[in-house]
């Protein structure tokens, strides 16, 4: 078993990421709605000083405290990834598809895709439009292999933090 330093004593470079803000952020990837008092008692700290460490993650990127929702449940009937193959600088055409409402994650990748993309659509007509109209319709997009998600069996947020 791994014995644990005392809060505090590891920090990242810029100091933002001390253990204290590392054990916010694993109450917050348990339960997104728990209250400050109650990270205060887990963490050692005042409800005012876990306030502010919170804002100060948030205002440095560091995390989102977001409603992560089932896409099936809120009116979107197909989720798909879908890898892109690309001719020139391939963080251009990211952007590009990053700027898409149903797109809600993009990575730039080595291997044989450049870009990966999911996006959850209304319906195949809809994924379908977005695949053909807004993606291969990109100049530099070359190629895209379209995987359809037929049953999520896990997604979680709570991998904690290094």
């Amino acid at each position: 078993m791994q014995s644990r330093r005392p809060l505090g004593q590891r920090s990242s470079p810029d100091g933002l990421l001390d253990d204290v803000n590392k054990a916010i952020i694993e109450q917050l990837q348990q339960d997104g709605r728990r209250s400050y008092a109650a990270m205060a008692t887990a963490v050692g700290l005042s409800e005012a000083a876990v306030r502010q460490r919170v804002q100060r993650l948030l205002d440095a990127g560091v995390m989102q405290i977001v409603a992560v929702t089932d896409p099936l449940r809120v009116g979107f009937h197909r989720e798909a990834m879908i890898g892109v193959r690309v001719t020139g600088d391939s963080r251009i055409v990211a952007e590009a598809i990053a700027t898409l409402p149903e797109v809600d994650y993009v990575v730039l990748t080595a291997g044989s895709f450049d870009i990966i993309a999911e996006l959850v659509a209304e319906n195949d007509d809809h994924l379908l439009e977005l695949i053909n109209s807004r993606i291969r319709a990109m100049s530099q997009v070359l190629a895209t292999e379209t995987f359809v998600y037929l049953r999520l069996v896990k997604q979680t947020y709570t991998w904690g933090v290094r």
